[in-house]
């Protein structure tokens, strides 16, 4: 309930009322207002509550939780393109610098996890990763590949040639393959954090 005041303030600045026409309809005086969007009331009754979400016409849930909309909700990472963050409805989300191991990252990342029935190598069922949009190799390290009309998660490196390496979860040596112009690097894995399994 911390931050009620300014969301109130907020959403009938939102609602183009002043004070005056908000404490009408909600049944109270406009300092009563002034105080609520300060903070120097901090208990609303129920009833108010009720009255103030209808004058601001907005959902009793909205007025005490605010907009979910920033809220970081994983999207689900399919087998086949395109990839999940080109969803309209993709919500970005920050990474504190501690949690990207290496890398100081300032574009867009995604909170990534498989959606039902598929399966990765490096991100199992119920594993969640941030995941950026890339369209190139820049360092060793995980990354969303698009290859033959599928969506894989690999290791890349660069051997002693200097050709890039592509390597799955389970590789030894043997399991390695150069990347060839069939398949392109369409983001790159930042954090990974792996469901505990009992």
């Amino acid at each position: 309930m911390e931050a009620l005041g300014p969301r109130i303030k907020q959403l009938r600045q939102h609602a183009n009322l002043n004070k005056a026409a908000l404490a009408r309809k909600v049944g109270v005086s406009d300092v009563t207002i002034s105080y609520w969007e300060s903070g120097a009331i901090k208990q609303i009754g129920h009833e108010r509550l009720v009255a103030l979400a209808e004058a601001l016409q907005c959902p009793l849930s909205q007025l005490l939780e605010g907009d979910d909309t920033s809220r970081a909700t994983p999207l689900y990472l399919h087998g086949k393109p395109p990839a999940p963050w080109l969803a309209p409805s993709a919500n970005r989300i920050t990474l504190p610098a501690e949690l990207v191991a290496g890398d100081e990252w300032q574009d867009d990342c995604y909170l990534i996890t498989p959606a039902p029935g598929e399966r990765f190598d490096f991100l199992a069922p119920g594993d969640l990763a941030a995941i950026s949009p890339a369209d190139a190799f820049d360092r060793a390290g995980r990354y969303l590949i698009e290859d033959d009309r599928k969506l894989t998660i690999a290791y890349l490196e660069r051997n002693s040639q200097g050709e890039l390496q592509r390597h799955g979860e389970a590789a030894d040596e043997t399991g390695s393959s150069s990347m060839d112009g069939t398949q392109r690097v369409v983001g790159k894995v930042l954090a990974r954090w792996r469901r505990e399994r009992l």
